[in-house]
């Protein structure tokens, strides 16, 4: 693509100039809205919009979440990127390619477009930043709507609602009763764990490393506290909301990824934190739309062979396994405590 031998190298995560060590999340650039109203720039119409996703990504997977919570998977279509992400970040997945997961194909509204950023160029031809997902695309205006994934899930929320049976319609992942409640978890959850899985693996300076694990799992003694304390099954009680889905994207991930492959080793979830552990196990296990968009294969594989910078060997290791246990099972030492 055009520009393509100025474009930074996307696979420094920090700038290696920056002598702090700190990982600094770049600023989504799309951040556009489908709406339900008369002359909206992008008017909520069943099969206009495409949704580009990684199954590697916990940004993305809070997108596919709410797709199917809402019931959508026929008026928002999408595509999972391959796992695979390096010098011209994500691709797509080759057409004899064996992937797992759904839909994990050559972009089917691109003849010739191989990677993601193909997509970007096309909407700015000197787009010089990430080329990131979850991607909303409009299928009629061929633009891209939106990359920020806290934007693209609240505006699936409702903006289809005159199109969905009451079953779906009637899904509020942010009850106005919580919304206030909701920001706030979110405030933190987002710095301190969702992010702060990343700002520990990716810091260049043990100063770096150590501030941000610290928060990490303070934080996470926080979501342990809080859920201990709850009547469950569900972070703010009976009800799945906003707060589940941010929180699980991490959380699912945890043991099998940001354990060991971003040094967050202080505890593991299924051994040190038995209230995250049973939350995300029911979960996945019994809420098809958290279980069913989870592909550990992309999971292990993007983060271990596509971060060249911290696992310049692209090893992956082959635990923990299963990377989920069943409802019903522990790990060893807290089964033994039980007899």
């Amino acid at each position: 693509m055009a520009n393509e031998d100025k474009k930074k190298d996307i696979l420094n995560w920090v700038d290696p100039k920056d002598k702090s060590g700190e990982f600094k999340r770049q600023q989504s650039t799309f951040r556009d809205w489908i709406k339900n109203e008369s002359g909206a720039q992008f008017p909520a119409e069943k099969d206009r919009y495409h949704l580009y996703v990684s199954y590697a990504c916990p940004w993305a997977h809070r997108a596919l979440i709410v797709r199917k919570l809402k019931g959508l998977e026929d008026i928002v279509s999408y595509t999972s990127v391959h796992w695979h992400m390096l010098e011209k970040g994500w691709r797509f997945a080759e057409p004899n390619e064996d992937v797992p997961g759904a839909n994990v194909t050559p972009d089917p509204l691109h003849e010739g477009y191989t990677h993601l950023r193909d997509i970007y160029y096309e909407n700015n031809k000197d787009y010089d930043g990430r080329f990131t997902v979850p991607t909303l695309y409009d299928k009629k205006q061929k633009r891209i709507v939106n990359n920020e994934s806290s934007d693209i899930i609240r505006m699936l929320y409702h903006a289809f609602d005159h199109l969905l049976p009451d079953k779906y319609k009637n899904v509020d992942l942010l009850p106005k009763d919580l919304e206030k409640e909701i920001d706030e978890t979110n405030q933190w959850t987002y710095n301190d764990i969702n992010n702060g899985v990343y700002k520990s693996g990716f810091a260049t300076t043990q100063e770096a490393y150590e501030k941000n694990v610290k928060t990490l799992f303070k934080s996470l003694d926080r979501a342990e506290a809080h859920l201990q304390k709850n009547a469950g099954p569900y972070y703010f009680g009976k009800q799945i909301t906003e707060a589940d889905i941010r929180l699980f994207t991490t959380i699912i991930r945890f043991d099998a990824v940001y354990v060991q492959h971003f040094k967050c080793n202080i505890r593991d979830i299924r051994s040190g934190y038995p209230a995250l552990h049973k939350w995300v196990r029911n979960l996945y296990w019994t809420v098809p739309a958290f279980g069913e968009t989870t592909e550990f294969t992309h999971i292990k594989n993007h983060y271990t062979k596509s971060h060249r910078q911290i696992n310049p060997l692209s090893i992956t290791p082959l635990g923990p396994e299963p990377p989920i246990l069943p409802l019903d099972k522990e790990v060893a030492a807290a089964e033994a405590m039980k007899s």
